[in-house]
């Protein structure tokens, strides 16, 4: 990492691709250090709205301005006008979030979903809006078939359309479906795709691209992370897989990304054990996996819970990373300048049967054009030669050859018609196979997480049957002791009986005696 640049220093001294601190000028303090929190850049300021720090959600929104390199506080005030009667508890204070998204559309910045301790937060998506022009904020009422509340998921930008996919809700259930919200009628609406899309998951990453195609990254369940890459095809619905080249991608959870033109940035994340060190970067056009740069295993940007967002500044493009938990939360700025990576055109993505079938129209159509232009060579040749000699007998061998070359065409023709239909048939296994695998991979996981339960569990039963032998090896002790204790019971009774008989015949000896000397007396008297 490069040195950090101050208040009195210009971004233009950052050098091209590596990560510089950015620090406030002189006296300006410093926002809470946090992660899992929601930012946008917004004409030359950088919003931060929320985020969690020692398991308690935050509720303020902080804002640096990068021209005069200090940070404030925003305080929006409620809007009166726009208030959804179901979030009031919240009083005029913006809700503390955690684990939400925040995009940019028109004047406002978005606030969609995320985790709030709030008693009144209802089991429904969440949506807020804060107008940064006029420093306020409002809780929005949408319609339509409203997603369940979740945390975690990625929201993405397409014209007015949010695209929010995946999550966790309240229950930690994960998810993977796709919902869609328009801003302009604050509809919502649940899409269904086609099978064989990303497994449930959440802090995964996603963008797009194209106007077209919906990319999904990364992202973890509760027993493992990921590092497979999806895409949607949002004119087919269909999920896609691409085979993607370059460096080697490590599973990651907890990373921020961010697309610009073609090339989509990834910083930060972790797998449960470390944080990830490197910035990559993908070419979506090639799906070509590149390493921008590398930090040291504990250096701040090795996080989890951090965000990404770019920037242009006198023509140059930033990277700009903010917040994050590596065993320490933080509340550092990171900027990265970016070196000018080529453009090319964007290739038409396809699925492998497509693009098999594709191949192989291709390669028909070519001979099938070199056919053609054999023919006209032939009857080129021939127009000239019988303009020259116009001899009968080598006009019909040449009308013979191109009857000929016609014959081979025709048959080209219904060889690449055969091959079509054969490619069709293929595609049609291939998606079956796709199918198969989606569904077999979503059971392999559904299986793992019940042995992961049902070993739990035995370990707890074989905790408790070794309590259960303890008791019963001292239980056999205490039956000796008991024994003892009978015996002695035992010989007690015995003790006290003996010694109840001699007492009572010792009284009757003593009774029957005094009468004999009573009748001794009435005698003699």
């Amino acid at each position: 990492m490069g040195e950090g640049i101050n208040g009195d220093a210009c971004l233009a001294a950052a050098p091209y691709d590596h990560w510089v601190l950015l620090g406030p000028a002189g006296g300006s303090p410093r926002p809470s250090a946090r992660y899992k929190h929601a930012a946008q850049v917004v004409q030359d300021k950088l919003y931060v709205v929320g985020g969690s720090r020692n398991g308690r959600s935050l509720s303020d929104v902080q804002v640096f301005d990068f021209r005069t390199f200090t940070w404030s506080a925003l305080n929006p005030t409620r809007d009166s006008n726009q208030l959804n009667l179901e979030n009031n508890a919240t009083g005029g204070s913006f809700p503390a979030l955690a684990g939400h998204s925040l995009v940019k559309w028109k004047n406002d910045l978005v606030v969609v979903a995320g985790n709030t301790r709030s008693l009144s937060s209802s089991n429904k998506v969440s949506v807020w809006l804060i107008d940064v022009e006029t420093n306020s904020w409002s809780a929005v009422d949408t319609y339509g078939k409203v997603p369940t509340a979740r945390g975690g998921q990625s929201v993405s930008l397409l014209g007015s359309r949010l695209l929010m996919f995946g999550g966790e809700d309240n229950k930690r259930r994960l998810l993977n479906d796709l919902h869609i919200l328009d801003l302009e009628t604050m509809m919502w609406e649940e899409v269904k795709t086609e099978k064989g899309g990303p497994a449930p998951r959440y802090d995964h990453s996603a963008a797009v691209y194209a106007d077209q195609y919906l990319l999904i990254f990364g992202g973890s369940s509760h027993s493992t992370c990921f590092s497979d890459l999806y895409l949607l095809d949002l004119q087919t619905l269909e999920w896609s897989q691409p085979d993607t080249q370059g460096a080697h991608i490590a599973p990651r959870s907890g990373h921020a990304g961010t697309m610009i033109d073609e090339n989509w940035y990834i910083v930060g994340g972790g797998d449960n054990a470390s944080g990830s060190t490197d910035t990559i970067v993908m070419n979506a056009s090639k799906f070509v996996w590149s390493v921008v740069t590398s930090v040291s295993s504990r250096d701040p940007l090795a996080c989890e819970g951090l965000t990404l967002c770019s920037t242009t500044v006198d023509g140059e493009k930033f990277l700009i990373a903010f917040g994050g938990y590596n065993g320490k939360y933080s509340n550092e700025i990171f900027v990265l300048k970016l070196k000018a990576r080529n453009l090319v055109q964007p290739r038409l993505l396809q699925s492998p049967a497509a693009a098999a079938a594709a191949a192989s129209v291709t390669a028909a159509y070519a001979v099938i054009t070199a056919t053609d232009e054999k023919t006209r060579d032939i009857v080129a040749t021939d127009d000239f030669d019988i303009k020259k000699a116009q001899p009968a007998s080598s006009s019909k061998k040449f009308v013979a050859e191109i009857d000929l070359v016609n014959g081979e065409k025709d048959k080209l023709e219904s060889r690449l018609a055969e091959v079509r239909d054969e490619n069709s048939k293929l595609k049609d296994k291939l998606d079956l196979a796709n199918l198969s695998y989606g569904e077999l991979a979503k059971e392999l996981e559904s299986v793992q997480n019940q042995l992961a339960a049902e070993g739990s569990r035995c370990q707890k039963l074989e905790s408790q049957i070794a309590a259960a032998r303890k008791r019963l090896e001292s239980a056999g002790s205490l039956e000796n002791e008991l024994e003892v204790l009978r015996q002695q019971i035992s010989q007690v009774e015995q003790t006290m009986a003996s010694t109840q008989r001699q007492k009572s015949g010792g009284v009757w000896k003593w009774v029957a005696g005094s009468a004999e000397v009573d009748k001794q007396l009435g005698n003699r008297k």
